[in-house]
């Protein structure tokens, strides 16, 4: 494992990954605690009803579970399911469609977003610098008299490029501390032949834009990536989700229409798929799978689920 001791063993993770967009060797303790306070404080929305913790729990890898898309204050719901938060030092952009191309920045759009925190950066500020408790916070660590904008936004970047999950029984057996069940290697098999093309291991997942042939919601009507770049191929994209600790992080795809794995296996083994418009080139080849293949299938993902990273006092709610 490698560490960096400024964080105090925050971001571990193995040798054999690829090294992380974000330079965690720069990461602070005490800026990462604060970073943490300001995740769970609903002081960051209009009404202080709602943190980044609300559409973000960590015992759920830091997504909800209680709904398809999230929702913000007064009720109101955005228009797509929250991803979960984990590995992002190993992410170019942010977002199911990029529209976020630095950590750094991307708080700017939950706490300002009308459908989520309903705020602004300067009110933000100003109730951060009359808090007693923050300007405890503030002097423990920063030369600065007040609150900014770059502040505020680093801090929470140190907490959420801390998020690392790399202790799952997947890892174990990659470090050679056990094997697979027989069940879960045949799943594996089946995982490499079958998804890696897009889930790539280590991280499982992509820096890249896909359609997976699902058909548009009718009500929603996102067109992904398109929003974003308005070029043709990128018409229902959407990101590449990491599957590390998929069991708990349902509903799954970017408007959380699946409740359950088992759907999600089922759509992409669904004979149909392959004549859905703007497929992705890598899907149009059938997936045949058995009913106990689908078994074995999930049987593998099951091993991706990291219980430390869930339960990581670290990361939890600050005492």
């Amino acid at each position: 494992m490698l560490s960096v001791k400024d964080a105090q063993n925050f971001v571990d993770y193995p040798n054999y990954w690829p090294q992380p967009y974000i330079d965690l060797s720069q990461l602070k303790q005490q800026e990462i605690e604060l970073g943490r306070n300001l995740f769970y404080d609903p002081i960051l929305s209009e009404d202080s009803s709602i943190s980044c913790s609300s559409c973000h729990l960590q015992a759920t890898g830091f997504t909800h579970i209680d709904h398809n898309v999230s929702h913000g204050i007064y009720g109101r719901k955005g228009t797509r399911n929250a991803p979960s938060l984990q590995n992002l030092a190993w992410n170019k952009t942010f977002h199911w469609d990029g529209g976020v191309t630095r950590l750094s920045g991307q708080a700017v759009n939950p706490i300002t977003h009308p459908a989520e925190m309903n705020f602004t950066m300067k009110g933000v500020l100003k109730r951060l610098n009359r808090s007693e408790k923050y300007k405890g916070l503030l002097k423990d660590f920063s030369k600065e008299k007040n609150y900014t904008s770059s502040l505020l936004l680093h801090s929470l970047a140190q907490f959420t490029a801390s998020l690392v999950s790399c202790q799952s029984k997947y890892d174990e057996m990659k470090a050679g501390k056990i094997i697979f069940t027989e069940q879960e290697e045949k799943g594996y098999q089946l995982f490499k032949q079958n998804c890696s093309a897009c889930h790539t291991e280590p991280l499982f997942m992509r820096n890249e834009y896909a359609s997976n042939g699902l058909p548009i919601d009718s009500t929603l009507k996102d067109i992904g990536r398109f929003s974003i770049t308005h070029k043709n191929n990128d018409s229902l994209t959407f990101k590449i989700p990491s599957l590390r600790n998929c069991e708990v992080t349902f509903p799954y795809m970017h408007d959380g229409r699946f409740k359950k794995l088992k759907e999600v296996i089922n759509h992409y083994t669904n004979e149909s798929l392959v004549h859905s418009n703007y497929l992705d080139k890598r899907l149009k080849r059938s997936i045949k799978l058995s009913e106990m293949d689908k078994k074995d299938l999930l049987s593998f993902l099951l091993t991706l689920t990291d219980r430390k990273f869930l339960t990581n006092k670290q990361y939890s709610f600050p005492k």
